[in-house]
């Protein structure tokens, strides 16, 4: 059993494990960051906004706090009816998210920093935090078994979303749920451009990293690190990209029909369009690849620079524009194209072990106006290839309507498109032939091409 909380002999400036800064401040910038996504920003813009020196801790935190933040509110809801101001209402939330995970922190020292924390921004509240902490640990088992009675609570994901991966996943929905609560671990994409697959393993292995290579050309870590410990990680020599994403490149270069013969390959130099390319892991991964022409576009300009700071780090190259790729009339030269990646806009639905806050930022209506993109791109760009031509469509999505219902239905539309062989959903809690004992993110392939 945890200590009961003893806030007058807790020290008042406990550091956080694994940082120098004390826990109080910690706990400002991460009720900080849990606040503005309970007001529908992301946790990435919250962070950029958090100081340097506090980011890397106020990130862990805080990705904690999303990962329990359904029985959080659940509990300050039971605890604290009528609902406090946003800020104190984000710092209990989090503390409260904190005390029912396997904290690392002591009772008493999570509670005397959460109110050190609320003394500095808003003391008059620092009272009622204390009262609150300290009856939530005397009572937490009953007042978790009561929340949990509770399905937001129970699995910490809304319920709209709990009910679509019912409808589309009967037998693998409670796993995905569970999924979605743990991290995702590091993969690395090996750029094949600077060396070997197995050269870059023994770099890992000199530096007490082991890994294990999967794909074309990843390699899975058994513990994660930070970019900068990566050997020649700022030369170009490899990059960060999950096994589901790295998949776009073999489908695409190594396409095959529906019985499974290999398509004709991409001749060299071949005009390839990379539609919806930001933060260019696709993009690069083709290019490492193979000899191309590449197009990449992306309607938000200051991703696209992201876009291209990785072509130059890896020492790559290809034309970008700032455009929607839907309006073709406005950067299409009217040169039939050989190929398209469409990694089309999507819930995300597929990244929450990386990104937990997505759960909490989409909504239920949000499903319909992002297929209507998805079919909008599709319709835009198949007239764009030549007869031969291919395009791989893509969305890190688990949901169905981003899925087999977009490709299901642009078949009905377009009565010419011939389907190729791709995996179709991929799902992080189902192991695939091939995939060794390795599962990446929830994605979406299908492969579609037009008759030579």
């Amino acid at each position: 059993m945890r200590e009961s909380p003893s806030p007058r002999s807790a020290p008042t400036q406990a550091p956080a494990p694994g940082h120098s800064l004390p826990l109080w401040q910690l706990l400002i910038h991460t009720a900080e960051a849990v606040a503005a996504v309970q007001k529908g920003r992301s946790l990435t813009e919250a962070l950029e906004a958090c100081p340097s020196a506090a980011r890397p801790g106020t990130q862990a935190l805080s990705f904690a706090v999303m990962r329990q933040l359904g029985l959080a509110q659940h509990l300050r809801g039971l605890l604290v009816p009528r609902k406090p101001a946003p800020w104190v209402d984000a710092l209990l939330t989090t503390t409260l998210a904190l005390a029912c995970d396997a904290s690392q922190y002591t009772d008493h020292t999570l509670v005397d920093q959460a109110v050190n924390a609320c003394k500095r921004q808003a003391k008059p509240a620092s009272g009622m935090v204390n009262a609150v902490m300290r009856r939530f640990l005397r009572e937490r088992d009953t007042l978790i078994e009561q929340a949990r009675q509770d399905p937001v609570a129970h699995w910490n994901h809304p319920k709209w979303w709990i009910q679509r991966l019912q409808n589309d996943w009967p037998e693998h929905w409670q796993a995905l749920l569970t999924s979605n609560q743990t991290p995702a671990p590091l993969m690395l994409r090996v750029n094949t451009r600077r060396g070997t697959v197995a050269d870059y393993q023994a770099r890992l292995q000199a530096q007490g990293l082991s890994s294990q290579p999967f794909g074309m050309a990843g390699l899975l870590l058994d513990q994660a690190v930070p970019v900068h410990q990566l050997p020649g990680f700022a030369e170009g020599d490899v990059s960060v990209q999950d096994a589901s994403a790295q998949q776009a490149a073999q489908w695409l270069l190594q396409a095959r029909d529906a019985r499974g013969q290999l398509l004709p390959a991409l001749p060299s130099g071949a005009r390839v369009l990379d539609a919806c390319s930001a933060p260019g892991g696709k993009t690069a991964h083709l290019l490492e690849a193979a000899d191309l022409s590449l197009l990449a576009l992306d309607t938000d300009a200051q991703r696209l620079v992201r876009v291209q700071e990785t072509l130059d780090r890896l020492g790559l190259s290809a034309q970008t524009q700032a455009v929607d790729a839907a309006q073709t009339a406005l950067w299409w030269d009217q040169t039939p194209l050989d190929a398209i990646v469409l990694d089309a806009p999507c819930s995300a639905s597929g990244i929450v072990r990386r990104h937990p806050d997505v759960r909490w930022l989409r909504r239920a209506t949000d499903i319909q106006p992002l297929a209507d993109i998805q079919d909008r791109l599709l319709d835009a760009l198949w007239p764009l290839l030549k007869p031969g031509g291919r395009l791989l469509y893509c969305t890190c999505s688990v949901f169905k309507a981003e899925g087999e219902h977009r490709i299901e239905a642009f078949l009905q539309r377009q009565p010419d498109a011939l389907r190729g062989m791709a995996p179709g959903h991929l799902l992080p809690v189902v192991e695939y032939p091939g995939d060794a004992p390795l599962t990446g993110d929830g994605f979406y392939y299908a492969l579609l091409h037009k008759p030579a």
